[in-house]
């Protein structure tokens, strides 16, 4: 789509908190007339409207709607708000009880290339290990993520987040 599409869509998200709780569906309201002026196979659309579902609590709806963006190609369109549909669709799944499937599919993110979601990468997959049981992993990533932005023991922590799931021995 157009930037000035682009900037209605960020100028709609500035107001999100704006909106009390009980408004949830006026705000859903504001993105879908947005989502309405692309055309129906545009991965922008499903996107949008499953941020919108998943900011309202809804996470249940947002799911087969993040599904579709990535299908329609969104990762292409933009890799940057495929990743971010990757990481929010796996909160989301976790959210209803599909945990393993977020970790399948944030899991291949760790080796791509490298950005400002790395760490929300790292710690929605965490997120989504614990509610597997697999906390020590979980903390790992954590552990592995801070590290980078601590002044000093980036070493030490980065090396006790490897000792969290190293064999023993």
């Amino acid at each position: 789509m157009n930037r000035d599409w682009e900037d209605r869509v960020t100028a709609a998200w500035a107001t999100f908190d704006d909106y009390a709780e009980e408004d949830a569906a006026d705000f859903r309201a504001v993105i879908d007339a947005l989502v309405a002026e692309l055309p129906d196979d545009s991965p922008l659309g499903p996107f949008e409207q499953a941020c919108a579902w998943d900011s309202t609590g809804h996470s249940d709806r947002a799911v087969p709607l993040y599904r579709r963006a990535l299908e329609l190609g969104l990762s292409e369109a933009s890799g940057y708000k495929g990743r971010r549909a990757k990481i929010q669709l796996s909160s989301s799944l976790r959210n209803i009880g599909q945990a393993e499937e977020g970790v399948k599919l944030l899991t291949p993110e760790l080796d791509g290339p490298s950005d400002e979601l790395d760490d929300a990468v790292r710690a929605s997959l965490a997120l989504c290990l614990s509610s597997l049981g697999r906390d020590r992993e979980g903390l790992s990533l954590v552990l592995g993520a801070l590290a980078a932005h601590l002044p000093r023991y980036q070493r030490s922590m980065a090396n006790y987040a490897r000792a969290l799931v190293e064999p023993v021995g």
